[in-house]
């Protein structure tokens, strides 16, 4: 079983490795695209801040994350499971789990295309959702050799957003978090983001933890039945419904 995740948009700032090695990475084949990538966005970086910013959709305040741009090449690096701060990340805690279960991960990036937690970066930004000059948009840029190169075998359980899911579009569970509430007396279910990143972010690790192994989106529900989730089953999705 293969679990997709996105990157986080809370990043540590600062490494305490080797500068990028980018032909050490991982998954080799995308070192072409990953340069060219790489190339457009320091050309962005380098250029007048306040179109850097607008293309990059940043505010005012993350000028800081240009300047770390600029410095891909040289900055120390870290690996990619202590790069990554988020939520999702902050209940996942991947640094906890061993190699068999950090294996069965890969988190797709806008300047990288896919990442292993063991891949060593350098601190950036550049979400997946952006239209980089002059390659234009980052998914369709990362779906051909994304297509080419990853071949999984057995579930595929993908927890990625939109915009990274469009990258490489591969028949797989979708994991969608519902929170219900009683309102006047009526059961509603909604969907809420920061929420929804923390549960995924759970659920990733009890699959990870205990090990879980499923062939179909039932069997996947049952065990995370069995781990304390309740869960549906819907058009090939999990929902997990988290009450109130």
């Amino acid at each position: 079983m293969l679990i997709l995740l996105p990157p986080s948009e809370g990043k540590a700032t600062e490494g305490d490795g080797e500068p990028l090695d980018l032909g050490g990475l991982s998954h080799s084949a995308l070192t072409p695209t990953r340069r060219k990538v790489l190339s457009a966005l320091l050309k962005v970086s380098k250029g007048a801040q306040r179109p850097a910013l607008d293309v990059l959709g940043l505010t005012e305040g993350q000028r800081d994350a240009v300047l770390r741009n600029r410095e891909i090449k040289k900055a120390p690096t870290l690996r990619a499971s202590d790069l990554y701060t988020g939520v999702l990340y902050d209940n996942l805690r991947l640094n906890d789990l061993d190699e068999a279960a950090r294996a069965k991960v890969l988190i797709f990036s806008g300047l990288w295309g896919v990442l292993t937690p063991d891949d060593r970066i350098p601190p950036y930004r550049l979400a997946m959702g952006v239209a980089l000059p002059p390659l234009g948009g980052l998914a369709a840029t990362w779906r051909p050799v994304l297509t080419r190169t990853l071949a999984p075998r057995g579930l595929v359980v993908d927890m990625r957003s939109a915009p990274y899911a469009a990258a490489w579009k591969q028949p797989s569970v979708g994991v969608r978090v519902l929170r219900e509430s009683v309102v006047n007396g009526q059961v509603r279910r909604t969907v809420v983001s920061h929420m929804a990143k923390a549960t995924r972010g759970a659920v990733a690790r009890d699959l990870l933890l205990n090990e879980v192994e499923a062939e179909t989106p039932e069997e996947l529900a049952k065990a995370l039945e069995a781990l304390g989730h309740t869960t549906e089953v819907s058009l090939g999705t999990i929902e997990v419904i988290v009450k109130e």
